[in-house]
């Protein structure tokens, strides 16, 4: 598998990813009508200057996870923090604003970013095992945030079946996740095996193998940093869930929020950032879900959607820092993407010696 034909393959989801945005978009108006435009400008009217309060507490979010992703780079290598930081905020750029760019392009680009600084392969495997950690601190956080939405609100009949099946699944992630980690199943060299004989390089079984052995060894070789960086993803969503408090505290005066509310919405958001990853800035998606939300909280849909909105200007900003950063380095979205997915081919094509030598 070349560089080329892997660009080829994300080309094909460009077609389809226009079609989501552009159905978002559509859902984002009718929600902004729905809710109502005038109340939905007279929440970011009462926001005010303290957006940039919103920006500081979203920082946080950026930092945390720039420095779990640091402590994941085994030794000989070392990431420094600045280098993961200005690293995950390019990458963000490209899977906030490229459709699918997320599930192809948006990780794998941030150890591109920074191959100059951290083998491809040490950086690539550190970035997976950091969101092995995310995920698991999302699976905690989505599951304790359903069960107290269940528990403490009276739900729709729909509401209750999402949130009931959201928490199926994820029990069910819960115990393959588990099992995956007690048998340490070598399920991505598996997956290539099988490509490999549908035609598929047998280099990239090589190096599925030598990724599953260092997200598997990591915890045997790194135990130490197993509760620091299980901190810094909680730091992540306590960030989140300030982050909405704050917002509400500015923008619904008449029905203050609590920390509880706010806990929960952050957990909702979670599971709307997730499934819909893939569509930008997660436009309407995220409009519908707050909204829905809200009103069960006791809060008006227009006070939702606007802190939908909030959310959509936050990631904004810091999408164009991203484009911004690129774009100092003389990069663009598309050629990071290109050059990440290339990037990536061609470390396949050395040979598997150099990744023992390299990682161990």
């Amino acid at each position: 598998m070349t560089g080329k034909t892997s660009s080829n393959t994300s080309r094909r989801f460009t077609p389809l990813g226009i079609i989501f945005a552009f159905a978002g978009a559509i859902l984002f108006l009718y929600f902004v009508r729905k809710a109502g435009l005038a109340q939905i400008m007279d929440g970011i009217r009462r926001l005010g200057a303290g957006f940039i309060l919103i920006l500081a507490i979203s920082f946080v979010r950026h930092v945390v996870r720039s420095i779990a992703w640091s402590l994941c780079v085994e030794a000989p290598h070392r990431l420094r923090f600045g280098d993961a930081l200005r690293a995950r905020l390019m990458g963000d750029a490209i899977g906030n604003i490229l459709p699918f760019a997320s599930f192809v392009v948006s990780e794998p680009a941030k150890p591109a970013l920074i191959r100059d600084r951290v083998p491809l392969m040490a950086g690539f495997s550190a970035i997976v095992i950091e969101n092995i950690f995310y995920g698991l601190s999302v699976v905690v956080f989505v599951f304790s945030g359903m069960l107290a939405l269940l528990l403490n609100f009276s739900l729709p009949k729909g509401l209750r079946l999402a949130s009931l099946i959201t928490l199926i699944i994820i029990g069910l992630v819960i115990v393959a996740g588990v099992f995956l980690i007690r048998k340490q199943l070598k399920f991505i060299s598996g997956a290539t095996g099988v490509l490999h004989r549908h035609g598929l390089n047998e280099k990239w079984v090589g190096k599925a193998r030598t990724l599953e052995d260092r997200v598997y060894g990591f915890y045997q070789r790194n135990s130490s940093r197993f509760l620091p960086i299980m901190f810094l993803e909680a730091c992540f969503h306590l960030a989140g869930v300030m982050e909405i408090y704050v917002t509400l505290s500015f923008i619904s005066p008449q029905q203050p929020p609590t920390l509880f509310t706010a806990f929960i919405l952050e957990s909702v958001n979670r599971v709307i950032t997730m499934a819909f990853k893939f569509i930008p800035l997660r436009m309407g998606v995220d409009e519908a879900g707050t909204g829905k939300i809200s009103k069960v909280l006791q809060f008006t849909e227009a006070v939702g959607v606007t802190l939908a909105i909030v959310r959509k200007g936050r990631d904004v900003f810091w999408a164009a820092v991203g484009v911004a950063l690129l774009f100092h380095r003389g990069l663009s979205l598309r050629t990071v993407a290109r050059d990440a997915e290339e990037a990536l081919a061609e470390e396949v094509s050395k040979p598997r010696l150099r990744d023992a030598t390299e990682g161990t």
